[in-house]
């Protein structure tokens, strides 16, 4: 089983929730308003995919840090309180199937390479 990790409200999150249940693909929901996430978690996403993509600089959140917290975030060890602390500025949607990111974001096509022969 997957387990989509996001807020309800994002666009993009609902793209990808859209996309998996048109393709009958079972997942999870992990909301990360209501459930958090824990620091093991994000170190290992971060240890998967480097920290600058899971880490949305382009974000209204990030955009809204304080400068100086912005050039102070040069290594995942210092993104993940950041992370923690402030969850929508982590790149939505993450997908994670047995602990590893199969993606991060939303685009079809990778999705189709992605999940197309699990369905």
């Amino acid at each position: 089983m997957y387990t989509i990790f996001g807020i309800p409200n994002c666009d993009t999150v609902k793209k990808a929730i859209t996309w998996l249940k048109e393709n009958k693909i079972d997942y999870q929901f992990h909301d990360y308003k209501v459930a958090g996430i824990d620091t093991a978690t994000l170190q290992s996403w971060c240890e998967q995919v480097n920290w600058d993509i899971i880490f949305n600089k382009r974000s209204t959140t990030y955009k809204e840090l304080p400068s100086s917290l912005q050039q102070s975030i040069t290594t995942a060890a210092k993104a993940i309180p950041v992370m923690q602390q402030h969850t929508s500025i982590i790149k939505r949607p993450i997908i994670v199937k047995k602990g590893k990111v199969v993606a991060v974001g939303f685009d079809a096509r990778k999705y189709e390479e992605i999940f197309g022969s699990g369905r």
